[in-house]
């Protein structure tokens, strides 16, 4: 099995690229050197690293399909999939498996496997898919490592506008090598809020409305609804939302975003909340001081 091996040294991610693997001639037989796990010579790059990797390969499939027509076609009523998704998915997935091929992936497009996995990637090659259709740039490739149920590392990346949101545990949040935290916010009044909207366009979003109806009795600032998960998320983190709730994601829809707030100072639950389960739930994120008036809002309106 292969070691997990993160050094602090990454905490911000660097942005420069290196190899999938390094050859090392190991002089001592040390097994650690440099925060790296060393294995008969070969030096596996780190998971920070892999992760920062794997996001670029993902992202350039899209921006190869984004600056061309792409042909989309339906999963549901409503719910899209293109090339795009499942070429950057399997990009990501080589990236991934060539540096640590014993670990689990959990993909939106081709990749199953059980959340309880020791070592396992959440990947959503494409999160924003209708933005992406009608050529809108605001979408992006969110990778989250998970050891043992936990999350560890995080990088959400929208290669249109060059914007790398990245995480690790007890290391902080950064947007572009910058260190960002929640807003600290203690009245509704001074925030935007963040809403998404499922595909069910019955039950669903009608809570959905009802719930935002309720804000606006607040007097928030407003209602951003942006279409992509991953990168409502990062705006939590980042300050730029006092909150963020929806009523159902699937785990690759958050699971990167969830560990960007909660390193960034804030809070992720359900939006009953309770503790985050790695498959379809509802999501509510925010800074401590609203949490509880938010909570109150999304379980009084949840479907």
């Amino acid at each position: 099995m292969i070691a997990f091996a993160v050094s602090a040294a990454h905490a911000a991610l660097t942005f420069a690229d290196s190899p999938a693997l390094l050859r090392h001639r190991s002089r001592s037989g040390e097994r650690r050197r440099n925060g790296l796990e060393l294995s008969w010579g070969i030096v596996h790059v780190t998971i920070p690293e892999t992760a920062r990797r794997a996001t670029r390969a993902g992202g350039e499939v899209l921006m190869k399909y984004f600056l061309q027509d792409v042909s989309m076609r339906h999963k549901g009523p409503v719910d899209l999939v293109s090339d795009a998704d499942i070429e950057s998915e399997r990009a990501i997935a080589d990236v991934i498996q060539e540096a640590y091929p014993n670990h689990s992936l959990l993909g939106e497009e081709e990749h199953t496997t059980e959340a309880a996995a020791e070592h396992l990637w959440i990947v959503d090659p494409l999160d924003g898919t209708t933005n992406f259709a009608h050529h809108i740039p605001h979408f992006s490739v969110s990778i989250a490592y998970y050891h043992h149920g936990i999350a560890q590392q995080a990088v959400v990346f929208n290669p249109a506008r060059h914007d790398w949101y990245t995480a690790e545990r007890g290391q902080g949040a950064y947007h572009n090598n910058q260190l960002i935290n929640v807003c600290d916010a203690s009245c509704m009044n001074d925030v935007l809020i963040g809403v998404g909207f499922y595909y069910d366009r019955g039950a669903v979003m009608e809570a959905t409305l009802t719930a935002v109806k309720e804000c606006f009795g607040y007097q928030i600032r407003g209602i951003r609804r942006m279409g992509t998960a991953s990168l409502d998320l990062a705006q939590v983190a980042a300050g730029h939302y006092g909150a963020y709730f929806e009523y159902q994601l699937s785990a690759w829809d958050f699971a990167a975003g969830r560990l960007l707030v909660e390193e960034a100072g804030g809070r992720v639950t359900t939006c009953r909340g309770t503790d985050l389960p790695l498959e379809k739930t509802s999501v509510l994120a925010c800074n401590s001081r609203l949490y509880e008036t938010m909570r109150e809002i999304t379980v009084r309106h949840h479907p």
